[in-house]
């Protein structure tokens, strides 16, 4: 935003006059006129006009005869903000019951890109453990979680056909046959285990956690040490994973549907 020519305003400065002006939008006060910002905010009408008519341009505010509202715009930005705090919130205490089962760490995760970023974590209680942190971010074609975006999220191929295919390790997959039929599995079967393939002493079993509207929300997973879990404790796992994904899926309002019976002629 440049700098204002009549009183050398400061970009820092125009920031705070446009949070002025969002502030004088509440439940309370939803659309208020013109006259009711300038005067709430204590800027100059000129100044308060200017401004106003700049963020309805922008779309940050809607205009309706002389009132005003919170455009479109702000609140496209908002709401995946909001989603993301409400599945954390929700799924959090699923984490919890997951890592108490298992005795694994159990991650929720969310794609970024050709990326997947740990939003919550709950910690195993094993001395020997990887640690897995909020905010950790991670290629999507590496590990299990990935798999699992590239089976039931469309745009998580697309983020990564571009991308480079970084080899982690040897079991890291280095090639898109290996990984559409790795993503194949993971929708057979409703979760995928992956070993060593970013860490060569880390494994991963996850599966999909479902929004209301049956879209993909995020992943949900646990982590562990390869001397602890083995490939023969997958069939015991997954469905523990899977049982707990679909509780997840069910605290944000999905629900599966039920299967269709065959009739016979």
């Amino acid at each position: 935003m440049t700098k204002e020519h009549g009183d050398r305003t400061t970009p820092i400065l125009v920031l705070g006059k446009v949070s002025e002006i969002l502030n004088c939008f509440s439940i309370e006060s939803p659309e208020p006129t013109l006259q009711h910002i300038a005067r709430t905010t204590g800027l100059p009408a000129s100044t308060c006009q200017r401004l106003v008519q700049n963020m309805v341009r922008e779309g940050f505010l809607d205009r309706d005869g002389d009132r005003y509202r919170i455009g479109l715009r702000l609140v496209q930005w908002a709401a995946p903000g909001t989603l993301g705090l409400d599945v954390v919130r929700l799924v959090r205490p699923i984490l919890q019951v997951l890592r108490d089962t298992t005795g694994e760490s159990a991650c929720l995760y969310i794609r970024d890109g050709a990326h997947r970023t740990v939003v919550a974590v709950a910690e195993t209680h094993h001395v020997v453990m990887r640690p897995f942190l909020v905010g950790q971010v991670m290629p999507i074609h590496a590990g299990a979680p990935g798999k699992i975006f590239l089976a039931f999220d469309p745009g998580a191929r697309e983020a990564l056909l571009p991308t480079k295919l970084t080899r982690f390790t040897s079991a890291t997959p280095g090639g898109w046959a290996q990984l559409d039929a790795q993503a194949v599995r993971a929708r057979q079967q409703g979760y995928f285990a992956a070993f060593g393939e970013r860490n060569s002493d880390v494994g991963s079993i996850s599966s999909p956690v479902f929004r209301y509207d049956g879209q993909l929300a995020a992943v949900l997973g646990i982590g562990f040490p390869t001397q602890r879990v083995s490939p023969e404790d997958v069939p015991r796992l997954g469905p523990i994973v899977s049982e707990a994904a679909l509780a997840a899926s069910a605290a944000l309002g999905y629900r599966a549907a039920a299967p269709t019976e065959e009739i016979s002629e």
